[in-house]
């Protein structure tokens, strides 16, 4: 499968880059500077840009298979990522005919089917403090992704670890089959895992332990 991947040389773009090309994925990674990816293989292409390059998002996604989308928050960088990232991506997918879609947000961003229980209840109030900002970019981007027509999968997880890839995690919703931590190289394998498995499109689960 041909697939290319947004936040690439993230904490969790970069073992995603990693496992499919592992797997056999001929992989375009979109990264602002390629040194911070480090990364090189014959089935690799590299394309540098912003998110706000329009023309640099269509060269990144024309020709593939899938889009798969780590973006997140930085230090330093801009508060709207998240959205800026739905809005700049989903049109070029649109445009070039690419549907499938497989994007990653916080277990924090209610979705149908949740059943809370009182410890989500609790992070939620606290996602609300300290990291609302974060938060409602993750929601905006979440509904444009909804919006969008595409095969979509939303794939939601709790506070993030560096732990090994260990392939058992619980797939299901807040409250309902859901734990309060994963590493990000599960993540990763479930990504890969949901973005071939028709059965995750237009589904939002939750990834945990």
């Amino acid at each position: 499968m041909k697939i290319s991947v947004f936040g690439a040389s993230g904490r969790t773009g970069k073992p995603l880059v990693e496992q499919a090309l592992a797997a056999g994925h001929e992989v375009t990674a979109f990264v602002r500077d390629p040194a911070k990816l480090g990364l090189s293989h014959a089935r690799l292409q590299l394309v540098k840009g912003d998110i706000g390059d329009a023309a640099a998002v269509e060269a990144a996604i024309r020709g593939q298979d899938a889009v798969l989308i780590t973006l997140g928050p930085t230090k330093g960088g801009r508060k709207d990522i998240m959205e800026a990232g739905a809005k700049a991506i989903l049109p070029a997918m649109q445009k070039l005919g690419v549907r499938r879609l497989v994007t990653l947000t916080g277990a924090g961003v209610a979705q149908p089917g949740d059943a809370p229980k009182a410890f989500d209840r609790v992070m939620g109030v606290l996602l609300r403090t300290f990291a609302k900002e974060v938060l409602e970019d993750s929601k905006r981007h979440v509904e444009l992704v909804r919006q969008s027509g595409l095969d979509w999968t939303v794939v939601r997880v709790p506070v993030l670890s560096d732990g090994p890839r260990t392939g058992k995690y619980r797939v299901g919703m807040v409250g309902t089959d859901s734990g309060a931590r994963i590493a990000r190289a599960d993540v990763a394998d479930f990504m890969l895992k949901a973005v071939s498995d028709p059965s995750y499109i237009g589904k939002s689960p939750v990834v945990s332990y």
